[in-house]
């Protein structure tokens, strides 16, 4: 099956083509976008800026799915061979873009949720953990719930007057006492960077704590750099930057808790030493490094699936999608002003989106999705993302479009 080499070549064959230097809209839109026909076909007629929330697939994707289920039917159980290899590729490539000291730092998870309950579940009493109100549904809900059940002692940190989350607050809650800290890099509803994410380490460190950062929101979008931030654990996924799809996520755990010390109820026969033999020592012996947080027979074709975005994200570079990202945020920011309306984005301390504040916002991106301009909102923050498939055209038709839409719901309250 040549499929990886195929896959791969096209991709580093388009991104060869587009030269050094810095990202333009002419290079990318003759290079690049012929790798998206499919999704580009599909949404032709829409302007698609909900890329923070589901990243565009490549065409390739479909190939490399199809590679895994004919394995699947050519060998049947002899499969396995070819889907260990393709698991290992994938933690591979998520080891380079997290710049993980070695790959088995790196365990393939369907949620960033299962990631995070492995965490919990390595605890023999309840842990004090702080974390803050703008982590993701899939985290909250699971920390509220074992706060609920008495599982875990729950500190939440709530956003200051202006909406964002001062880590001066995370650390004095840590210095109170914590076991584990639970922090996103970027925050999903604001896109708010934490900046200062050495000193959240720095006192966790102090109080004897753990970190688990979440990256979803930010891997893809700037270098990640788990071995410079001397984080514990990290979660994330392929769902929207890397352009993977549901189901590839992964839990990382720094090379310090991979000595055997560390163990988790959330296990399964996948993390035995030689799960092949089915030996049943007592108790279980478990697999070396990170493979001792496997769990049971896993998803296969979600790493298939993965593969052609991991392999474009690193093949185009993090450094250049990030000056890129930053210039057409700034652009969006640019001209919803001119429209009357504040939008924030473009600045290192934000992620990968543009956020404009406004109670009526999840109104705004229903209006906005009938009119064929996909954004989404999460609470009173309407999200907008563009990516390297979006022109500037696209732009300045969406600007006028949310600037109608803001407009003729202002008509609609005041009459």
């Amino acid at each position: 099956m040549n499929a990886p080499a195929a896959t791969a070549e096209s991709i580093d064959a388009a991104v060869l083509a587009l030269g050094p230097g810095p990202l333009s809209e002419a290079a990318l839109q003759t290079q690049i976008a012929p790798l998206f026909s499919r999704v580009r076909s599909a949404f032709r007629d829409r302007i698609y800026l909900a890329n923070h929330s589901l990243g565009r697939p490549l065409d390739v994707m479909d190939d490399d799915i199809r590679e895994g289920s004919a394995a699947w039917y050519a060998q049947l159980g002899g499969a396995w061979e070819a889907w260990e290899a393709e698991i290992t590729a994938f933690r591979d490539r998520l080891a380079r873009l997290l710049n993980a000291p070695r790959p088995d730092c790196v365990v393939p998870k369907t949620s960033a949720g299962q990631g995070l309950r492995t965490i919990l579940n390595t605890y023999d009493n309840a842990p004090r953990v702080v974390a803050t109100r703008g982590e993701f549904d899939s985290l909250d809900v699971i920390l509220r719930e074992y706060a609920r059940r008495g599982r875990i002692a729950l500190t939440m940190i709530e956003a200051r007057m202006d909406g964002r989350f001062d880590t001066a607050d995370i650390i004095a809650a840590i210095g109170n006492g914590a076991d584990l800290v639970v922090v996103s890099q970027v925050i999903f509803t604001t896109g708010q960077r934490l900046l200062d994410l050495h000193g959240i380490v720095s006192a966790a460190r102090y109080s004897r704590a753990k970190v688990l950062l979440d990256v979803y929101h930010a891997l893809g979008v700037f270098p990640v750099d788990v071995t410079e931030l001397d984080v514990d654990f990290a979660v994330g996924g392929s769902y929207k930057y890397l352009r993977g799809g549901p189901g590839a996520c992964f839990l990382y755990l720094h090379p310090r808790h991979l000595d055997g010390s560390l163990r988790t109820l959330d296990t399964g026969w996948f993390a035995k030493r030689e799960p092949f033999t089915y030996r049943r020592p007592d108790p279980p012996q478990l697999g070396e490094g990170g493979n001792a947080f496997l769990e049971s027979t896993p998803p296969v074709l979600p790493f298939y699936q993965a593969r052609a975005g991991q392999l474009f994200t690193v093949a185009l570079g993090v450094e250049r999608l990030r000056v890129y990202s930053l210039a057409q945020q700034r652009r969006v920011v640019a001209l919803l002003a001119k429209q009357g309306l504040v939008a924030t984005g473009g600045s290192e301390d934000h992620g990968a989106f543009v956020v404009v504040e406004d109670e009526c916002a999840e109104a705004w991106a229903s209006a906005l999705r009938a009119a064929g301009i996909i954004t989404d909102a999460r609470g009173r923050y309407l999200r907008l993302c563009p990516d390297v498939l979006t022109t500037d055209a696209e732009l300045v038709q969406a600007a006028d479009g949310l600037a109608a839409v803001a407009a003729d719901r202002a008509a609609t309250r005041s009459v």
